[in-house]
């Protein structure tokens, strides 16, 4: 079974990983700075608690299923870099508060272990079970975190 943000080993681990990103953290590939990044990241987990609307992709809608079997397919599986990102996740405020965005972060991965739904239909990849969500979850953090050095 592959890490999941619902395991809370994982989610500690991914907890401390967010605690060791600083305001001068560099990104070793990509545009966003950190503060970007976590509040993307923040972003992406709200909306997995349903509180950032997004409609489905019709690109989703052909290749998603093959997209999500390709990146949950083992644990050496990465999200790509550069990989695009729905308009609704872009940040590009430039005037952020990292540690407000970091603790934002953190509180919302937190909550990760009180969810409950044990389906979620992603706007890119279509109807995940919990299981898949998780998995993706994780692999999202970890591919933003490694990003950033962490």
């Amino acid at each position: 079974m592959l890490k999941s943000i619902f395991n809370e080993e994982i989610r500690k681990d991914v907890l401390n990983r967010i605690n060791s990103l600083q305001p001068e953290s560099k990104a070793q590939w990509g545009k966003m700075t950190v503060a970007q990044m976590v509040k993307h990241c923040r972003l992406c987990d709200e909306y997995y608690f349903g509180n950032v609307p997004v409609s489905r992709s019709f690109l989703g809608r052909i290749v998603g299923r093959h997209a999500i079997g390709a990146i949950l397919k083992n644990e050496e599986s990465v999200m790509g870099r550069n990989a695009p990102t729905g308009r609704q996740f872009k940040v590009s405020d430039t005037n952020l508060n990292f540690p407000a965005e970091r603790e934002n972060w953190k509180q919302v991965v937190t909550r990760y272990s009180t969810y409950s739904q044990d389906s979620f239909v992603h706007w890119f990849f279509g109807k995940l079970s919990q299981q898949q969500l998780g998995e993706l979850i994780y692999k999202h953090c970890d591919h933003h975190l490694r990003q950033f050095g962490v």
